[in-house]
């Protein structure tokens, strides 16, 4: 496994290094001892996933805000998308600016997010799927949010949206 960096502080690219034979494949998907001596918080308090029906559906941009410190992993298992991920803490370097990583179940990349990154993403294919690993338990009350079409972002989305929550509609511009 190689965790990569991004041009954003706490956002790192999780590539495998899989050991192929007659059978497949195998690789590991986490390490927690790889992921502390990369700086990263390696503990895993919930798993969740998120089914998608329809290309284009978009989920997000969410964190938690403080206290929480939540930190994300997420993989694809089926399908593809394309996540993004925004820097939404005040004073850093690169406050607002985003990544993109496609996952997919193909290329078997996963997008670890630290503390104060808005998270999202864009499915670009039917029927998607995507595992998540939190390093803390679901904490109501604390979600914060951006709009995924705010032009302060300018993010670029690749597909026209099918579907998005009202929720992640309705959440206020930064202008």
């Amino acid at each position: 496994m190689k965790i990569v960096p991004t041009e954003i502080d706490g956002v790192h690219v999780v590539e495998l290094e899989p050991f192929a034979d007659a059978r497949g494949l195998f690789a590991r998907t986490f390490c927690a001892d790889e992921f502390a001596a990369a700086g990263l918080e390696p503990a895993v308090a919930q798993c969740s996933i998120a089914y998608n029906h329809e290309a284009g559906t978009v989920r997000g941009m969410h964190w938690r805000g403080d206290p929480v410190r939540e930190t994300k992993l997420v993989r694809v298992t089926r399908g593809a998308l394309l996540d993004v991920v925004v820097d939404t803490r005040e004073g850093s370097p690169t406050y607002l600016r985003h990544v993109a990583v496609e996952l997919t179940a193909d290329n078997r990349r996963a997008l670890f997010i630290g503390p104060g990154l808005a998270h999202g993403y864009q499915t670009l294919v039917d029927a998607t799927e995507a595992f998540y690993q939190m390093n803390i338990p679901f904490s109501p009350g604390h979600d914060r949010g951006l709009r995924h079409d705010d032009p302060a972002l300018g993010i670029p989305w690749p597909l026209p949206v099918s579907q998005i929550s009202v929720k992640d509609r309705e959440w206020p511009l930064l202008a």
